[in-house]
C-alpha cells in the first residue's frame, strides 16, 4: 500500500553482512505474519539483521526471539 514508515536502527560495527538482508526480511516477515504494525514488523526485522552482521556467519547466534522480547516487541 501507501503507507510508509521510519524504523530507528542502532549502528553495529559489522564483522560479516552475509545473511543480513535474509535475516532482515525474516524478522519484517515474522512480525507481519503475526499481526505486529508495520513499525514493529520493521523493528524486528532490523534487530535479527543487527544480529547477524555482528558475527561471521550468516545464521543468529542468538536466539532472535529473545532479543525481539528484550525490545518489548513480543
Amino acid at each position: 500500500g501507501a503507507e510508509t514508515v521510519t524504523v530507528p536502527v542502532h549502528r553495529v560495527e559489522p564483522a560479516d553482512t552475509t545473511g543480513a538482508g535474509d535475516q532482515f526480511a525474516a524478522g519484517l516477515l515474522y512480525g507481519l505474519a503475526t499481526g505486529q504494525p508495520l513499525d514493529l514488523a520493521g523493528r524486528m526485522g532490523c534487530i535479527a539483521a543487527a544480529e547477524v552482521i555482528g558475527h561471521y556467519g550468516a545464521r543468529p547466534e542468538a536466539d532472535v526471539k529473545a532479543l525481539f522480547a528484550a525490545e518489548g516487541l513480543i
